[in-house]
């Protein structure tokens, strides 16, 4: 538990004029270096809503720092629910444990419910600590590492079977065209999240991070009719052995296809360039079929599996409504939310089609904190496996399992996106 904050501390939303020292902070709390170039600043600046960047001031010094901002967030079904995203979240470790995060939170989550915002989002950099916040993880990762050679792949591939073809574009048509593929593929997949014009520029390089920047190749696969239906940024490396033998691999920055004909045919593409011996996924869905589109999926081997988007829902009636379910039923749930807005006895009468869910007096069926109900919410975790952890309660035998079936997703929620 923090213990309160030094009344010194000043917990308020950051001024014109403390923008750059803000930034400062941040850096210093992610272990980077202070300095960031002007450009950088601007670029922040201009996507930033000064009201919802807040920091903690001891003597005019930013010693904790925190900011949110608008994102749509798919669910279940395909809705786009709005969300407040939360990001460069720091503490000075001279200012540890005084409660400067517990005031800064507080001050974001209220407002965002009171702007609508339906639920939080944040990527965790360490796992203890939004929990105590509401926050569950509420999508996991999986990252592969692929050995082409022994993948089994035809190495005379040059081209997609099914009659599409790969083109090479320049970053400029990738941010056009990856905007139109991922506008298509964002409604079907839960746990996307929306990507506004900053992201792809920050994506091409129109838009610079601080920092080395190498620009990744973009290829795009085309149907049959020339559409285009899947984007892949890559970059790679130019190692060779002493025996002038090339070990170079590819790293995928980012790839998305609407269809499995579009996903098969770019990671062949990538397998197939010469020189390339391994080809590094990135931050995939842990059920991607990655794997087995190679003859031998023993050849992608895991090097990364681990919790990614994090979820925290403000408006349990909006949130339960916006979704859709696996199946008929109602259940009785009782959330507890001690440090929220969300907590409460809801009736939740769901269907394929949709939901209703409303405050109720019946006899809770389920008992379960506000973060284990935004774990669950996209699909991803199990009720049963947390009755088994004993992080919620039946009041009524089978409980869980029912939620499980309503729950149930055919495919399990997936973030592509780092914020």
């Amino acid at each position: 538990m923090s213990t309160p904050a030094a009344p010194d501390v000043d917990v308020r939303a950051v001024t014109e004029a403390e923008f750059a020292d803000w930034i400062k902070a941040v850096q210093l709390g992610f272990l980077r270096p202070p300095v960031v170039s002007e450009q950088y600043t601007r670029d922040l600046r201009a996507n930033s809503d000064l009201g919802r960047v807040l920091a903690g001031f001891d003597d005019g010094r930013c010693v904790a720092t925190y900011r949110s901002f608008a994102q749509e967030l798919t669910v279940p079904g395909g809705a786009a629910l709005p969300v407040s995203a939360v990001s460069a979240v720091t503490v000075a470790p001279t200012h540890r444990r005084r409660g400067l995060l517990t005031r800064m939170m507080a001050a974001d989550l209220a407002a965002a419910r009171e702007r609508g915002e339906v639920a939080s989002t944040l990527i965790a950099a360490e796992y203890p600590i939004y929990g105590r916040y509401g926050f569950g993880p509420a999508t996991w990762l999986t990252e592969w590492e692929i050995d082409v050679a022994r993948a089994g792949l035809d190495p005379k591939w040059s081209r997609p079977a099914d009659g599409g073809r790969i083109d090479l574009v320049s970053p400029a048509d990738a941010a056009k065209i990856g905007t139109e593929v991922f506008e298509q593929f964002r409604p079907t997949r839960a746990g996307a999240i929306s990507r506004d014009r900053r992201w792809w520029d920050l994506a091409t390089g129109a838009s610079r991070r601080d920092g080395p920047w190498t620009e990744p190749f973009f290829a795009v696969y085309r149907t049959t009719d020339g559409d285009p239906a899947g984007l892949v940024a890559y970059t790679a490396d130019d190692r060779w052995s002493d025996a002038k033998l090339s070990e170079n691999t590819a790293t995928v920055q980012g790839l998305i296809g609407l269809t499995p004909e579009a996903d098969r045919a770019l990671w062949h593409y990538l397998c197939s360039i010469d020189w390339i011996r391994r080809v590094r996924t990135g931050y995939r869905a842990p059920d991607d079929l990655l794997p087995h589109y190679l003859p031998n999926p023993r050849a992608a081997g895991i090097v990364t599996h681990a919790d990614f988007l994090w979820l925290r829902l403000l408006d349990v009636v909006r949130a339960l409504e916006a979704r859709t379910y696996a199946a008929e039923g109602a259940l009785v749930l009782e959330i507890e939310d001690e440090s929220g807005p969300a907590g409460g006895r809801y009736l939740l009468e769901a269907n394929p089609a949709g939901a209703s869910c409303t405050p109720t007096t019946r006899t809770a069926e389920l008992t379960l904190h506000i973060r284990e109900l935004s774990s669950l919410y996209l699909g991803d975790q199990s009720a049963t496996r947390l009755l088994a952890l004993d992080r919620l309660t039946e009041e009524r035998p089978g409980a869980a399992a029912h939620l499980d079936t309503l729950f149930r997703t055919n495919a399990r929620p997936w973030c592509p996106d780092m914020f």
